[in-house]
């Protein structure tokens, strides 16, 4: 089966970087029934950190932050690749990023179990259309 990449849309709320706040955030998404199609936290310094949440139900994500006081950022875009896992499977996407002169701002990729691999591309807002015509994005 071919990777698939997908252009997805995020946000994120900056968060105390504290024990828990993952566990708080992800709850009240899991209790409005929201779907994530992916998730990376990382600290931002000064005590806080980020927490990308890639939906496809951006609207739903938008009224649990407003339900709970989060304060989210504007919708952004990344790409989402999901496919079989084999040596060499992440670097064919770097690669042709590389040959559209497309810089990689971060990526995230984890071995998905039974045979599959996912990954998370970020790319500069203006880069993005270059990006997703040399990945063939959809």
């Amino acid at each position: 089966m071919a990777d698939r990449v997908r252009k997805v849309s995020y946000c994120y709320p900056i968060v105390p970087h504290r024990s828990g706040q993952g566990a708080r955030v992800l709850g009240e998404i899991r209790k409005a029934g929201v779907n994530l199609l992916a998730h990376v936290g990382f600290p931002v310094g000064g005590g806080r950190a980020q927490l990308d949440l890639m939906t496809n139900d951006m609207a739903r994500l938008r009224a649990v932050a407003r339900k709970n006081h989060w304060r989210l950022s504007t919708i952004k875009r990344a790409f989402l690749v999901q496919g079989n896992d084999r040596v060499g499977a992440v670097h064919a996407h770097f690669q042709r990023l590389a040959d559209a002169n497309v810089n990689v701002t971060a990526a995230a990729g984890v071995a998905a179990g039974k045979g599959r691999y996912g990954l998370i591309l970020w790319v500069k807002p203006r880069d993005y259309g270059r990006a997703a015509k040399a990945l063939r994005a959809v």
